[in-house]
């Protein structure tokens, strides 16, 4: 009888032991099919924008080719800095902390070229054009679109001087953090 007992529970405890391995294992697999089907999705749609978007610039390209030498609206490309502007900027209590990430929008490829080739001389102009703003102007919409304009007219002037053309046609903020 304590025989057949202890049997019956080394038994239980055995499929206990199976249970909890089936169940973690089941669990695994499935965030793993989770994982995959989530970068499967994102680099599906992605190719998909991507696709698109290049179609109708091309389609636009074609029009417009024939009918004159200024940039097409089709053919913009963007720069991306290689690391974010961080700087410290007076506030009306303290002194604030800020990080602006950017991405200068060009036309063609010769001028996105030319516009890699000089990113010492673009990230010293801006660097020094966002360390002259203030936190009250980074507050308002208002102070950001200055700030963006600013920066755009001292790195076409920077570009001129060097390059011979401004380069840029627009400074992008595509993220901005203020502490």
């Amino acid at each position: 009888m304590a025989d057949e007992n202890e049997e019956q529970q080394e038994q239980q405890a055995d499929g206990g032991a199976k249970k909890k391995k089936l169940l973690l294992f089941g669990g695994l697999g499935a965030g793993v099919i989770i994982i995959i089907a989530v970068v499967v999705w994102l680099f599906t749609g992605d190719g998909y924008t991507t696709a698109k978007a290049t179609d109708s610039s091309n389609s636009s390209n074609v029009v417009e080719a024939d009918t004159s030498e200024a940039p097409q609206v089709g053919n913009a490309l963007y720069v991306g800095m290689p690391r974010p502007f961080v700087f410290i900027v007076p506030g009306d209590a303290r002194e604030r902390t800020v990080q602006i990430k950017v991405q200068l929008m060009v036309r063609g490829e010769d001028n996105e070229e030319l516009t890699k080739r000089h990113i010492p001389l673009i990230e010293g102009t801006l660097h020094q054009v966002f360390s002259s703003s203030t936190a009250e102007e980074l507050k308002t919409a208002n102070g950001k679109e200055k700030l963006r304009e600013l920066a755009l007219r001292e790195l076409q002037s920077a570009l001129t001087k060097v390059a011979g053309k401004g380069l840029v046609e627009q400074v992008l903020f595509t993220s901005m953090v203020m502490q």
